[in-house]
């Protein structure tokens, strides 16, 4: 039976970072699957609150350590997914992660163009809960800001981009077929919010995951196609100008019948009420 993964890139990038000789391209999906299988390249600018989270003394430099994405909320505040930071990805707490950085501004990983940015405090949702995937998101408070154009404000409840049929856009540099052709540039596919009770059918329960609707988000597309995976989590899934999503978890990428799971950010920017003091969305959550 097939297993519900959370979309970080994780054992094949460890496991070249510490044998130095396991080829990307071809090596198995071991988190989850990929972004934007089905997906086209764009230009940083074309999504500019679009970040890498890089860690070269954990994964080493072949993709400048990139190893899931992140969204910027705020000049000093990115979001990711909670289970980007977890001790079996970073080897131990994220704050002890002596490298840890985001990769702002940049289209292809290996190029010089951007900024890194050395993460100052890194905070994973005290409700998040690693078993069934909910409350799946972290706050990353970076050392300098970044440009206010690189920002993209979230969406609240009842916002309108939440509506089933709204098209969305999700970005990352993850794996493009499923099958662990890591993308070095970055993608983005085209997806459409799905009803709840599509993705409550996909994953009503058991080995496959459980879908929560008060707390995440289904996209992409019901016959299968355009979709996140491997390498994508924490990344931006955006309708209408405006953060819906954080890439999550799914059974494999753009499987008919399996659409991809995102946190939903009106949850989120309800945790961060409590998470950051008040403050969500802010410069620099307390």
């Amino acid at each position: 039976m097939r297993r519900s993964v959370a979309r970080a890139l994780v054992r094949p990038l460890a496991l070249a970072a510490a044998a130095a000789v396991i080829p990307l391209v071809g090596a198995a999906p071991a988190a989850a699957d990929s972004v934007v299988v089905g997906g086209f390249p764009i230009d940083v600018s074309q999504a500019p609150w679009t970040v890498a989270l890089s860690s070269r003394d954990r994964f080493g430099g072949t993709r400048a350590g990139q190893f899931c994405g992140g969204v910027a909320v705020a000049p000093t505040t990115v979001l990711t997914a909670a289970h980007c930071l977890g001790e079996d990805v970073l080897g131990g707490p994220p704050n002890a992660a002596r490298d840890l950085k985001v990769i702002a501004g940049r289209t292809d990983l290996l190029s010089g163009k951007g900024d890194e940015i050395a993460v100052r405090d890194a905070r994973v949702n005290p409700g998040y809960d690693a078993t069934t995937n909910a409350g799946d998101f972290a706050v990353l408070t970076l050392t300098k800001p970044l440009p206010r154009s690189a920002v993209v404000p979230m969406a609240g409840a009842g916002d309108p981009a939440y509506t089933p049929g709204t098209e969305a856009l999700v970005s990352g540099w993850g794996d493009m077929s499923g099958g662990g052709a890591y993308a070095r540039r970055l993608h983005a596919a085209r997806v459409h919010v799905l009803p709840d009770d599509t993705c409550a059918r996909a994953y009503p329960g058991g080995p496959e995951g459980a879908y929560r609707a008060g707390s995440m988000l289904c996209g992409g597309e019901a016959k299968g196609g355009p979709d996140a995976c491997q390498g994508d989590s924490g990344g931006p899934l955006v309708a209408s100008g405006r953060l819906i999503g954080l890439v999550s978890w799914g059974s494999g990428c753009g499987r008919p019948g399996n659409p991809g799971v995102y946190t939903r950010v009106s949850a989120v920017a309800r945790a961060l009420d409590v998470f950051s003091g008040g403050r969500a969305g802010s410069d620099e959550p307390s």
